[in-house]
Order: structure tokens, then C-alpha cells, then sequence
């Protein structure tokens, strides 16, 4: 059975995967093979604005989006199937998975403790598939051999502080957004 969406909660997924593309295009920096880019903190934005269905509709139509060939991923080829070969692919299902973890743990009245929590797990959700996908990618199908430690050097330790950094700001402005937003009605 289908699920049916209101057209509010259509453009509310619709406008977090547009914030998400944006995040991947415009905001992309290095030639490393694991790009910094702004998608993390939009991953954190939608879990803290959104209930966790739509987190995570949000975040598989982009991710559906970009294997269907519109370049909207960060790394070449930007999109298109052949995308699942490249070794950041796994990144992408943790997107899947953090939004909806975020906005799970972080539900209701927002503590120090819920906030900490929703944002470390959001972090395991996004870095473990990450991380264990790369792994899997360079040491199968892509044939460079990548020890363990290699792994965590290339694609976890750059990052891990400044996605902290980012998760904390998207929590900062989606309190901002939730106020403003309290104060129309």
C-alpha cells in the first residue's frame, strides 16, 4: 500500500531535499575523495525540524534523485548509478538513516542530554555505513587494498569535528526557525 503524504508534508520533504542538493553543489570544497560539504548539516536541520518520516523521505529523494542521473551528489560523476561504485556511496545511505535518528531522539522538549544524544547517535547512523562501505569499496570491487586505520584516517577523522560543529549549528537555527515559527501562530 502506498503511504499518502499531505501536500504540506510534500513540501516540507521537497524543500529539505532541495536544501540538500544545494548543500552538495554549492557547497562542496577539496579533491580529496571524501569532500567536505554542508549535506551533514542539513542531515542534522531536517532531524531537528522534521518528524523522522519525512527526514528520511527527504533524504532518500535525494539520494533517489542522484541515481537516477541528476547531478546532485558532490563527488564526480555527481550522479547516475554507477554512483553505488564510488567509495563515499555508503555516506549517503547514512544520510538515510541519521535524519530519522536525529529527529527520533530529539523529539519534544529539547534538553542538553536529548540534543547530545540525538546528534551522537545521528553521527553513528551517518559515519558507521560511511566508514564500513568505504572500507568494503576499496578493499572488493575497487581493488586498493586500505587497511582499517587508512580508512578512519581518510574519511573519518577530517571530518568528525567539523560535522560536530555542523550538527550543533543546524540545532541552533532550527531552535531559531521553531520560535519564529511559534511566534506566527
Amino acid at each position: 500500500m502506498l503511504m499518502q503524504l499531505s501536500p504540506r508534508t510534500m513540501a516540507r520533504v521537497a524543500l529539505f531535499t532541495a536544501l540538500c542538493v544545494a548543500a552538495a553543489v554549492f557547497f562542496r570544497f577539496g579533491g580529496s575523495v571524501v569532500p567536505f560539504s554542508l549535506v551533514p548539516f542539513v542531515v542534522f536541520l531536517s532531524g531537528f525540524l522534521l518528524p523522522p518520516r519525512e527526514a528520511f523521505l527527504s533524504m532518500a529523494l535525494y539520494v533517489l534523485l542522484g541515481l537516477l542521473g541528476l547531478p546532485v551528489f558532490a563527488t564526480p560523476p555527481f550522479g547516475g548509478p554507477a554512483y553505488v561504485f564510488r567509495p563515499t556511496f555508503g555516506f549517503l545511505l547514512g544520510f538515510m538513516l541519521a535524519a530519522p535518528c536525529v529527529a527520533f531522539f530529539s523529539r519534544g522538549k529539547k534538553s542538553p542530554l536529548k540534543v547530545a544524544t540525538a546528534v551522537v547517535l545521528g553521527m553513528v547512523a551517518m559515519y558507521l555505513p560511511g566508514i564500513l562501505y568505504f572500507f568494503l569499496a576499496m578493499n572488493t570491487f575497487l581493488g586498493k587494498p586500505m587497511g582499517f586505520s587508512n580508512v578512519l584516517r581518510i574519511a573519518f577523522l577530517p571530518f568528525i569535528g567539523p560535522d560536530v560543529v555542523k550538527a550543533f549549528l543546524a540545532f541552533l537555527l532550527a531552535q531559531g526557525v521553531v520560535r519564529r515559527m511559534e511566534g506566527k501562530r
